[in-house]
């Protein structure tokens, strides 16, 4: 497996703004993902997994290590790696197709080929009739989705996203997993997933990446044997092997959550 993206030794610390105390976030975290690779990454409260997000975003800098994305060094933001963030951040002011347009514009892409391309991703999302409304219309699921579409137009070689599907209800999280997996199957986007939630790490993930309780690193990186075609939610509480995979991922998290505990 290529790697697409390669940590070594790397290390984040900062300064509380409160207490002013210096806090280790990331310590020696080393990783490879590989090139089409769905990761998933799972651990406690404060573990740092939107720290690891930030700095492979470019958007923070690294204290120590190495970060690199096709063997280059992470420098900063770059056009080869999009970001869903938690928060729905589409812009209010704009329709859902120039949303979607938005990345496109700012490269400069004929306006031709940006229609096709929005055309394309309002289907894959399932927002057809939708492209003339405004985010005030839609819903919370809805919005999400044109985050998600608004990050693949853009076409990253890479894909972050952090607990993208956090602030919907628990059916519409149901549904946007189930898509998401579509998505990755028919985009083959390198994607790093970061969430809190142990079954939407599994459902969704080729492997889960277990971060240790601060400062992180990583535990263990457990395979999810289901094939990525055949996941739906409907196998997912009836397959024996997505629920052993379950049951040792839940474990390990467990395990950090104890052991933050008993060092209190």
């Amino acid at each position: 497996m290529t790697a697409k993206i390669a940590l070594a030794g790397l290390g984040h610390e900062y300064v509380n703004p409160f207490t002013r105390e210096r806090v280790l976030a990331l310590d020696g975290l080393s990783l490879e993902v590989g090139e089409g690779e769905f990761l998933t990454v799972v651990g406690p409260s404060g573990c740092g997994k939107t720290t690891l997000l930030n700095i492979l975003a470019g958007l923070i800098p690294p204290t120590r290590g190495a970060v690199l994305v096709d063997g280059r060094p992470v420098r900063g933001p770059g056009r080869d790696r999009g970001v869903v963030f938690q928060e729905f951040a589409i812009l209010p002011w704009r329709t859902v197709e120039r949303n979607i347009a938005h990345g496109l514009e700012i490269q400069g892409v004929p306006r031709a080929e940006r229609e096709a391309t929005v055309r394309r991703f309002v289907e894959l999302i399932g927002l057809r009739g939708f492209e003339r409304k405004y985010p005030h219309e839609l819903s919370g699921g809805m919005r999400q989705r044109v985050a998600v579409a608004r990050t693949l137009a853009a076409n990253p070689d890479v894909m972050l996203m952090d607990e993208p599907f956090a602030s919907v209800d628990a059916q519409t999280r149901i549904t946007l997993q189930e898509e998401l997996n579509a998505i990755a199957q028919a985009t083959r986007k390198t994607i790093l997933f970061v969430t809190h939630n142990v079954d939407e790490a599994v459902f969704l993930g080729d492997r889960c990446c277990v971060l240790s309780r601060r400062p992180g690193r990583v535990k263990t990186l457990v395979p999810v044997a289901v094939p990525r075609a055949r996941r739906t939610w409907e196998l997912f509480t009836s397959d024996p092997s997505f629920a052993a995979t379950k049951e040792l991922v839940f474990k390990l998290v467990r395990e950090e959550v104890g052991t933050e505990e008993a060092g209190r």
